[in-house]
């Protein structure tokens, strides 16, 4: 069951919207993200505000929650360090991962629930994915921050989410700064986490498919680029919401479809349990496939 806290929601989104307000400043004189031939925006943006709600976000769950879940966020800043250097000075494709892997295998040592040799190898796998393709996600205004503050209110996390929505007010288009990997791999780990400590194998299965549209995406990408013999570690744009982007669908409008597509399926497992939930990503995925075939440039 969903439990919705809108006192720490709203005070965890107003702290953390004041507190990017004053550090865009800060990053413009140093973390500026210029566009290049891979970029999707146009202008010089300073990156690596994902700060704010990562600082935000991790102290008020800490303050707020009870149990090993107050320690997820925690276990999760190393990795969210490594984010800010990598988005200040780019760092070794090994030493990211190697951190991952590291704040994967810490998560899944938090889990208060017992887990088998294979269940505890399958779910630092899972995290680490879930990292990765949260963060390749994040090209776009908006749109991973958009999906992050439903992704963490699926989990009952939100002093998270309104931290993550704070921010967003500030990063929808037209971006005034964005998140960076900071950002992305920390909500990508934070919501592996929380994944490992529900109870419920069948709960923590319908909370991961309420991400489908931003996970679905970036997997099939993966594997297209594996089938065509590319290098899926090397920055693309392929990604069907960046070939959206590029058939002409402004930034607001592609974070809005995937935004609302989390959110269709977070209110279709509120209201109508697994059942609905997997009819609704059965109709997301053939609204998917017809936008893949009428509307998006070619792969």
């Amino acid at each position: 069951m969903i439990r919705f806290m809108p006192s720490i929601f709203i005070l965890s989104a107003t702290i953390s919207w004041l507190l990017t307000s004053c550090l865009i400043p800060f990053l413009k004189s140093g973390f500026m993200d210029n566009p290049n031939h891979r970029s999707s925006h146009i202008r010089a943006t300073p990156r690596g505000g994902g700060i704010a709600f990562v600082l935000v976000g991790t102290l008020l769950n800490f303050v707020y929650e009870t149990g090993p879940s107050r320690w997820i966020p925690v276990a999760c800043l190393p990795l969210a360090l490594v984010g800010l250097v990598d988005d200040f000075r780019e760092l070794p494709a090994v030493l990211r991962y190697v951190v991952q892997f590291v704040t994967a295998i810490i998560l899944v040592g938090l889990a208060d629930r017992p887990m088998s040799i294979w269940l505890s190898i399958v779910s630092v796998l899972l995290i680490t994915a879930i990292i990765n393709f949260t963060n390749f996600m994040d090209g776009l205004d908006g749109l991973v921050a958009g999906c992050g503050v439903l992704l963490m209110a699926s989990t009952s996390s939100w002093a998270i989410s309104g931290a993550i929505f704070g921010f967003l007010i500030w990063n929808w288009a037209p971006a005034k700064v964005f998140m960076g990997d900071i950002g992305s791999t920390y909500i990508g780990a934070v919501f592996g986490g929380m994944l490992i400590h529900i109870r419920s194998d069948h709960d923590a299965l319908s909370i991961l498919l309420i991400g489908f549209p931003l996970f679905a995406d970036a997997f099939i990408c993966v594997i297209r680029r594996f089938v065509n013999g590319e290098n899926i570690f090397e920055a693309h744009r392929k990604h069907l919401f960046q070939r959206l982007q590029q058939a002409g669908w402004s930034h607001q409008h592609v974070a809005t479809l995937y935004t609302s597509a989390v959110g269709v399926l977070l209110l279709s497992y509120t209201i109508g349990g697994f059942a609905v939930l997997i009819i609704s990503i059965l109709t997301e995925s053939v609204i998917a496939c017809y936008l893949e075939r009428n509307v998006a440039t070619e792969f």
